[in-house]
């Protein structure tokens, strides 16, 4: 039985209503649509969830992408990156799914007003994943004109794409499927296989279990060579590509890492630092 704990709940909850009814003064959805800063679609907020206002936080710093770690308690989706820290107040509809309709529906149909790309909500499932994206399709299914939808072939553009990550097991109930709200979060093992764009749009890999590079002194020119064939390869097929593990603690070695990383065409920027990585971005644009 999974122990719930009721902390942050409360504080996280009331943050996010306010954001859905009210924007706060300087964020990305203040303004006209003209001197709004640009979303930073490249920018991926690691574990969301842990920040003090959940989606808002990473809204606000333009990110184009959002992760939600999930467990299935019952028939609940709650929101947390360990069991221990489970609150059965922190449920994905709550601090993400009612938010970002309510956002759309303010937005007419996108959730950055004026720009209709998608937003990409990376569905980490945490507890077996057959069973849990099971449930999830039929949590997803309530939203169903929120979401880019595969439908017999063919993928529907929505203002939210959902790629489901985490437990492996949940890619036998989505290959089965004919109509789907969700999508696939690929390994580099799935790079140039039959798996298609359709289903498998992102490859996501630890960092530290492929380069030894951390961005101190010279990048090895084979690791070099190496990122940028993954990335090429990927984009050959319509693919995107996003790395977790990669250095976190802001400086030099950080910012030589994400250099080399723009200058190779990743698709995703992998961060818990919204600040930090805002500020990159706009200094490298």
């Amino acid at each position: 039985m999974a122990h719930f704990t009721r902390r942050r709940a409360l504080t996280t909850l009331g943050a996010a209503a306010a954001a859905v009814l009210a924007p706060p003064a300087g964020s990305a959805f203040a303004g006209d649509d003209k001197h709004r800063p640009r979303p930073l679609w490249n920018a991926h907020a690691h574990n969301d969830y842990d920040h003090p206002r959940p989606l808002f936080d990473a809204l606000d710093h333009r990110f184009g992408s959002v992760e939600a770690d999930i467990f299935l308690v019952g028939d609940q989706l709650l929101i947390a990156h360990d069991a221990t820290d489970l609150d059965p107040t922190r449920t994905l509809e709550s601090l993400y799914l009612d938010p970002l309709s309510a956002l759309v529906r303010r937005n007419h149909g996108s959730v950055y007003r004026g720009y209709r790309k998608p937003l990409q909500l990376l569905i980490d499932i945490k507890t077996e994943g057959s069973s849990t994206y099971l449930e999830l399709d039929r949590h997803l299914q309530r939203y169903k004109h929120l979401f880019t939808t595969y439908a017999h072939g063919r993928v529907h553009p929505g203002a939210v794409t959902n790629v489901i990550s985490g437990d492996r097991a949940a890619r036998i109930p989505m290959e089965a499927q004919t109509v789907r709200r969700a999508f696939y979060d690929g390994r580099l093992t799935d790079l140039g296989t039959s798996a298609p764009a359709s289903f498998v749009p992102l490859i996501s890999d630890n960092w530290q279990l492929n380069f030894t590079w951390l961005g101190a002194g010279a990048f090895p020119e084979a690791e070099r060579q190496k990122l940028r064939d993954i990335i090429r390869q990927a984009h050959r097929r319509g693919q995107k590509v996003r790395f977790w593990n990669t250095p976190e603690v802001a400086g030099p070695a950080r910012d030589a890492l994400w250099t080399e990383l723009l200058d190779a065409g990743i698709d995703y920027f992998n961060t818990d630092d919204l600040a930090g990585l805002e500020a990159f971005l706009d200094a490298h644009r």
